[in-house]
Order: C-alpha cells, then sequence, then structure tokens
C-alpha cells in the first residue's frame, strides 16, 4: 500500500526539518569553541595621570571568544576559522561552573591589571610597595577534597582560626592537622568571607602529610604612588597583563612601540615575570587579524606555537618585562 505525498505531507516534512536544522543552529552542546577575536588597542582602557596616548602606533591585547558550542559547530568543527573545540572539563576549573568560572575570569583580570600595573611603575623607577595578605588558591587539584568546596581565586586568611599572611603560614598550620581531620579554611571570595570544612587527606607522594589539594601563591595588597585605572570590561582571564604593562610604561612617557602597531600576551608576574596563557593558535590569529607588526608571547610552548599560526607575522618570545621592552627596541623605528 503506497501513500500519496500530499502538499500538506509535504509542508510537515518540511517544518520538521526546519526545526532539526534550528535545533542544530541554536541548542548548545556538552563542549566548548574557542574562536578567534581581532587585537584590541589598549590605550583607550589605561588612565595614568598625566598619560598621553602613543600618536603612532600602540599596544594591542588578543582575547578568545569563548562560548558552548552549538549542535552543528560540535558535529563540524571546522565551521569557524580557527575555531577549536573543548571539553567542559578542559575549560572550568574541577568543581567549578561556568558562572563560577566567569567570576573567577573577571577576578583574574582585575587582578592582572593591579600587577601590570606594579610591575610597570617600578620599571619606571615609582615606589611601589607590594604585602603579603594571605595565600591565594592558584589551582584546585582534581580528585582531591578542596574540589566544590574552594575555589581558584579565593584568599585563605585563616586555618583553623589561625591567622595566615601567606603559603607558608598555610603549610606550617596544615602540620598540625592530621590526616583525615576536618581542616576550617576562613577565605574571601569576591566580598564575602567564609569558612569551609574540608576533610583531609594523605599527600600522593612524600612524607605522610595532611592536603586538601589546592596550589597557593601570595594575595598581594598593591600599594601604588598614583591611581592607574585600567578598565577592560566584560573581558576575563589574566592573560592582558603583559599588554597592560607595556601600555602603562608608554602612557608614563617611555617610547615603548617605536610607532609600531605591536600585539602581547601574557600574564605578568609582581617579579616581572611571564606566565603562558591558553588560546595562543586564536590569539596569533586576532593579532593577525588587526594587521599588527609583531606579536609579543610566553617563551617556550606559547612561542612555538604561535610560530606554527603566525602566517608571516613576527613572533618575539619573552619571559619577562624587561625582556619585552628589550625585544621592542630591537625593532626599532616604524617608516
Amino acid at each position: 500500500m503506497k501513500r500519496r505525498l500530499t502538499p500538506g505531507r509535504i509542508l510537515a516534512l518540511g517544518l520538521v526539518l526546519l526545526a532539526a536544522a534550528l535545533a542544530l543552529l541554536v541548542i548548545p552542546s556538552s563542549q566548548y569553541v574557542f574562536l578567534p577575536d581581532p587585537a584590541h588597542p589598549v590605550a583607550p582602557l589605561v588612565t595614568v595621570p598625566g598619560g598621553k596616548d602613543p600618536t603612532r602606533g600602540g599596544v594591542y591585547f588578543v582575547d578568545v571568544v569563548v562560548r558552548k558550542a552549538t549542535l552543528l559547530e560540535r558535529l563540524f568543527g571546522g565551521l569557524h576559522d580557527g575555531a577549536d573545540l573543548y571539553p567542559a572539563t578542559a575549560v572550568n576549573p574541577p568543581g567549578v561552573g561556568e558562572q563560577q568560572r566567569r567570576r573567577i575570569d573577571l577576578q583574574d583580570m582585575h587582578r592582572s591589571q593591579e600587577i601590570a600595573a606594579a610591575v610597570a611603575l617600578r620599571a619606571a623607577g615609582k615606589k611601589v610597595v607590594l604585602r603579603s595578605v594571605g595565600a591565594r588558591i592558584a589551582y584546585v587539584e582534581d580528585g582531591k577534597p578542596a574540589v566544590g568546596k574552594l575555589e581558584p581565586d579565593d584568599v585563605i586568611v585563616a586555618v583553623n582560626g589561625a591567622r595566615v599572611r601567606g603559603p607558608k603560614d598555610v603549610f606550617l598550620r596544615m602540620k598540625k592537622t592530621a590526616v583525615g581531620d576536618v581542616a576550617r579554611f576562613t577565605v574571601r571570595r569576591g566580598k564575602q568571607t567564609l569558612v569551609v570544612p574540608v576533610k583531609t587527606v594523605a599527600a600522593d607522594s612524600g612524607p605522610r602529610r595532611p592536603v586538601v589539594g589546592v596550589f597557593l601563591e601570595p594575595a598581594l595588597d598593591i600599594h601604588l604612588p598614583f591611581n592607574v585605572r585600567i578598565d577592560a570590561g566584560n573581558v576575563g582571564g589574566p592573560s592582558a597583563g603583559l599588554a597592560f604593562a607595556l601600555e602603562v610604561m608608554e602612557e608614563l612617557g617611555r617610547d615603548v612601540v617605536h610607532g609600531h602597531r605591536v600585539a602581547a600576551t601574557g600574564e605578568i608576574f609582581p617579579d616581572g615575570s611571564v606566565g603562558p596563557i591558553g588560546g595562543i593558535k586564536q590569539k596569533t590569529i586576532g593579532a593577525r587579524q588587526a594587521h599588527v607588526d609583531a606579536f609579543l608571547v610566553p617563551a617556550g610552548d606559547n612561542a612555538r606555537d604561535a610560530k606554527k599560526h603566525a602566517a608571516g607575522l613576527r613572533i618575539l618570545p619573552v619571559e619577562n618585562f624587561s625582556q619585552a621592552l628589550r625585544a621592542l627596541a630591537t625593532l626599532g623605528p616604524s617608516t
């Protein structure tokens, strides 16, 4: 028995196919897509008292567009030039959801701005005071008790009621706790102060000692000789630190770019060292799209990966802020 294709049935089939196509275009998948974004000038974001923006050239920062991939993008990852797909576990830290990760990214950006200003002012001979006021959680180890309880960027200010001023103090307080005991961490999380109990386990290697699975660095209170304002809006993450520090130097009167258009990426630390970042493929493509003359990147794996996607763009690997200034000086004046 044959069924006739009536106009009504054809219309219904068409609507079903249209709905399926729209679902592929709109419904998010479980994966994330990383996309290039053209590099942005830093000068409009930075304000230094008495500072002046460069009249020729300029510093540019690069970012990556990160969002949930649609079902269509999940099925055909090559829909966008320079796109890469990643599982949620590669994007969100252990125990952290998308909204929490977004908040952490914005906190990282704010911290990178403060450190960038401090590094640039100190390089310019200005007095900068850095004071450790706790232990910042840099990373939470997957599979350890801290997952889902403590978060990256939490600042530990006390352990079991005893005040801490830095990572060493946390280590000393934890030595007084036995494996299997509950350690109570007083943390600053944004504007909140929380007491978070976490059961300890034995360290994976070395002497038997109690751990919860966090990696720490000093939480710094930074005092600058004058106010430096950096406003990157809703852009998150610490990778623009090097670009911000270069722009602050430029506005302090130092000829940093020598008339060139220079993109820069890299997390900057209080000692001026430059650390690796993620999304280097997309950031290199974004630098190319902005038609800059050179791209400063962290030395090592980042530099090697950037050169794979440079397509003629000059890549300048650097390990610290001083080296970045020297590398830019080798470019000579712009013609």
